[in-house]
């Protein structure tokens, strides 16, 4: 309580109920004069419990501040701010920065509690900091045998636990070498990067190496998905519909553009379906949706797109009509085609709807006998269209 202000000193003991983890509810205890609330589990009904009180003088306890990855963004989106009086503390990456004197805005901010530990692999870049909340105890060891699975062992972890209390303590080890014994469930784990020759580096350009994937042959090859990703002009919380997605490599590199946008990979084959959610851990976005299905009949019921790749089955019936007819006014249609056949078609498509054709082809050098010749990959040509 020692942290707490004058002012939220008063709004507790003013409350008629005061809502909390039971944690939280034990060490405000004396000022409760109301009742104490603590939250339901599952947590999915603490908003409507709390919003069934509304008009009585009610105080909803949180560790920090409560808008960083805390209750007070949740209620949020269910009561205006006129209707509220927010008091917020430091929160844990604040305290962190604070003991290690790290810049904030110099600083990736992720929160792994209770969320898969893969999101922490696209900030994984040689000299990054990284400030991780854990979900308990067994975070931090988890995340050290992540790091030094993923060619990052040198990388040093430091390990806060109970910041801001009496059992505050700050240990520091590295990924290969982690060995801290007990921790406890209220951590926070700072990462300094250091990455061996090899490591899983994920770039931050589009056209990412097909090596880092897994795949069967049925990927879109990194720079024609460069191009691709060019045409689809991802923007701020977007949805994309992959149809026919392979290894999922357009949905993936999608989502890695931005942590708002969302993508659902459209594929027929069982494989490839389990390849894609695979591949979506490996780059850490565990989040990308996969259907497994035949379009069109698989494109039904799903949410609106704001942009639809099409890689593979373009030429099937009414995979076109359903993907033009999807998009609402200014979204993008991208079409890859390989054969003859899909090719005629899209020349078709943009004589009747207008965009743009173009054709990408690609050769690498490559050995022939004791020489170097360009050796071409099998050109593709792109439909890209914005609906008017």
């Amino acid at each position: 309580m020692d942290g707490l202000s004058a002012v939220a000193r008063g709004l507790i003991a003013d409350a008629e109920i005061v809502f909390g983890g039971k944690r939280h509810l034990g060490l405000a205890s004396s000022l409760i004069r109301g009742a104490a609330r603590p939250w339901p589990s599952p947590f999915d009904r603490a908003v409507e419990e709390v919003l069934a009180q509304r008009g009585r003088q009610i105080c909803v306890l949180a560790s920090g501040d409560p808008f960083v990855y805390g209750v007070g963004s949740v209620l949020a989106r269910h009561v205006a701010p006129e209707e509220t009086m927010v008091v917020p503390s430091p929160s844990a990456f604040s305290l962190a920065a604070a003991r290690l004197g790290w810049a904030l805005p110099e600083t990736a901010l992720v929160s792994l509690h209770g969320r898969t530990l893969d999101l922490i692999r696209p900030q994984l870049q040689a000299g990054a900091r990284v400030l991780a909340l854990t979900s308990d105890g067994a975070g931090p060891a988890a995340l050290a045998r992540l790091l030094a699975g993923s060619g990052f062992p040198a990388s040093r972890l430091t390990v806060l636990e109970a910041l801001g209390g009496p059992r505050e303590r700050v240990r520091t080890t590295t990924a290969a070498q982690f060995d801290l014994g007990i921790i406890v469930d209220l951590n926070v784990v700072a990462l300094e990067v250091i990455a061996e020759a090899g490591a899983r580096i994920i770039a931050r350009a589009a056209g990412l190496s097909d090596a880092l994937f897994e795949h069967d042959g049925q990927i879109t090859k990194r720079e024609v998905r460069a191009v691709t990703l060019s045409a689809l002009a991802p923007r701020r919380g977007e949805t994309l519909w992959d149809i026919g997605a392979g290894a999922g490599s357009v949905a993936i590199e999608w989502m890695l553009a931005d942590p708002s946008l969302r993508a659902i990979a459209i594929e027929s084959r069982a494989d490839r379906a389990a390849r894609i959610r695979r591949n979506a851990a490996a780059f850490g976005v565990p989040a990308l949706e996969v259907i497994e299905g035949d379009a069109p009949a698989a494109l039904e019921r799903l949410p609106r797109p704001d942009a639809i790749f099409i890689g593979g089955g373009a030429g099937d019936t009414g995979v076109l009509d359903r993907a033009v007819g999807a998009l609402d006014r200014g979204g993008r249609l991208v079409v890859n085609a390989v054969t003859l056949e899909t090719e005629a078609l899209l020349i078709a498509r943009q004589a009747a709807f207008g965009g743009e054709l173009i054709r990408i082809a690609i050769a690498r050098a490559d050995a022939v006998g004791s020489r170097t010749c360009w050796r071409p990959a099998l050109p593709v040509t792109q439909w890209a269209w914005v609906k008017p």
